[in-house]
């Protein structure tokens, strides 16, 4: 039997592997289809950030594949193996967004922390199994079947790189993904989004010049700014008075050129937990609404202030449930936008549990109508519920090596959260975030715990090691 200190092997590592984490997150691999190439279907930054973490698995000796500028992967173990087991990652990041303290996409590392975009979702992860994959190939350690770190290039986005990977490759026996918390997520609610589109028209006393909220479905807006025009002498002394009776919230206005601009500011999070953030377009909804616009202005400033305001589980358009295994169903409107006499366009993503399907929440949307003849039509990337049972031996032994690793209570769990894990059937996630650390995932100023991403070299280094020489 092989017995390695595998916190020792860790130690080793420490500063090679903040090394070559500072260079990943220095890559602003953003999807941008603006600047998307035959060589680039994405746009440069997530191919770059590809090509970065390939090109240090060349150097360490690993073999590499790269499909399609799309996803890649390193493999280790006997080449002749039948089957694989599959550690699924991401290079891609979001927008870095607003309110940084530093530059997003250059790492600062203090004492205990590394700070930057992606330096927990899911760069820092990713590069902590990847060290697990070196001190496995380093040690020369025995291995029954091969097992790849896959890195896809959209997780924030479509998972462009993963449907392709899975069109071109076999798919894995098992695996996880390092990209949620820990101690497992052996189960995760579908994930939906459901979109509104209409003209954008006015015809009251105001005319909504425009209104802009969310950079993506899955992040809670921070930021809502909107242009209104006419008779807006009470709105102006309206607004003071409406911040100070919201302090979760802030905001500024100013006027020029017989325009009034508004912005608030609210939380950002991740769109798998609303209900932890402060929706900065649907305050200015709700705030808005009450004046005399027309047209679909007003349906638009309606709907987003009153059904979808202060509400992330659906409870007002009838649609919120709860699944005795999976939870509650939640809702993030994640993308709100109003140009007058062009469109308006509005993006829900939902995380629902068994139980209720997306033709329902769909329908529901349809029955909040206030005025409004509106038609949600269910948008791409549906996933349906996902689920591995705790009895499983994946899930047992990767429950078992964390708590010997750290001594904290392991159990399995259910998230909102969509991650790579469910790709397989018997998939899961597994860390890197720990229980007693904060969350700043799709957060400005997002930052990983190093002690944290230490531990999860340790315990991925085991956890590959014992899941790839199941019996």
């Amino acid at each position: 039997m092989v017995t390695i200190n595998w916190q020792n092997e860790t130690e080793k590592r420490k500063t090679e592997f903040i090394e070559d984490l500072s260079t990943l997150l220095a890559v602003e691999s953003v999807r941008d289809d603006s600047q998307a190439t035959d060589q680039a279907p994405l746009g440069p930054g997530p191919k770059a950030a590809l090509d970065k973490i390939l090109a240090m698995a060349k150097r360490d000796g690993f073999r590499v594949k790269n499909i399609d500028n799309l996803v890649g992967y390193i493999e280790i173990g006997p080449q002749d193996a039948q089957d694989y087991v599959a550690i699924l990652s991401h290079v891609d990041v979001m927008p870095a967004g607003e309110g940084w303290q530093t530059d997003p996409f250059e790492a600062v590392v203090t004492d205990d922390k590394i700070i930057a975009r992606g330096a927990s979702d899911d760069k820092g992860p990713g590069m902590a199994a990847y060290y697990a994959f070196k001190i496995l190939a380093e040690l020369d350690l025995p291995l029954k079947r091969r097992v790849r770190l896959i890195f896809g290039t959209d997780e924030e986005n479509d998972w462009t790189c993963m449907n392709r990977y899975f069109e071109v490759e076999p798919a894995p026996a098992y695996g996880f993904s390092p990209d949620a918390e820990y101690p497992i997520i052996n189960g995760e609610k579908g994930n939906v989004q459901i979109e509104i589109k209409d003209q954008a028209t006015n015809g009251g006393t105001l005319t909504l010049d425009n209104f802009e909220a969310g950079l993506r479905t899955n992040m809670v807006p921070g930021k809502a700014r909107a242009t209104v025009t006419g008779d807006t002498k009470d709105l102006v002394s309206d607004f003071e008075t409406y911040l100070s009776h919201h302090p979760v919230i802030s905001g500024s206005l100013s006027q020029e050129d017989g325009k009034i601009y508004l912005l608030i500011n609210g939380r950002q999070v991740h769109g798998a937990m609303p209900e932890t953030g402060e929706n900065a377009g649907t305050y200015l909804a709700h705030f808005l609404q009450q004046y005399d616009f027309g047209g679909t202005a007003k349906a638009f400033l309606t709907y987003l202030g009153t059904p979808s305001h202060d509400d992330t589980i659906g409870e007002k358009f009838g649609i919120n449930y709860t699944d005795d295994v999976m939870g509650a169903l939640s809702m993030n409107v994640g993308i709100q936008r109003f140009k007058a006499d062009d469109t308006l366009y509005i993006n829900y993503n939902f995380r629902y549990p068994k139980g209720i399907t997306p033709e329902e929440i769909q329908k529901g949307l349809a029955n909040q109508r206030n005025g409004w003849a509106v038609t949600p039509q269910i948008g791409g990337h549906a996933q349906v519920p996902h689920y591995v049972s705790p009895n499983d031996p994946l899930v047992a032994t990767l429950l078992r090596i964390y708590h010997e690793q750290t001594g904290l209570p392991a159990h399995d769990q259910v998230i909102g959260g969509g991650t790579y894990g469910r790709l397989m059937a018997r998939g899961v996630a597994f860390g890197a975030l720990f229980p007693d650390s904060p969350d700043t995932m799709h957060q400005v100023n997002e930052f990983a715990m190093l002690d944290d991403l230490y531990r999860s070299i340790s315990i991925y280094a085991q956890a590959i090691f014992e899941i790839t020489n199941f019996d």
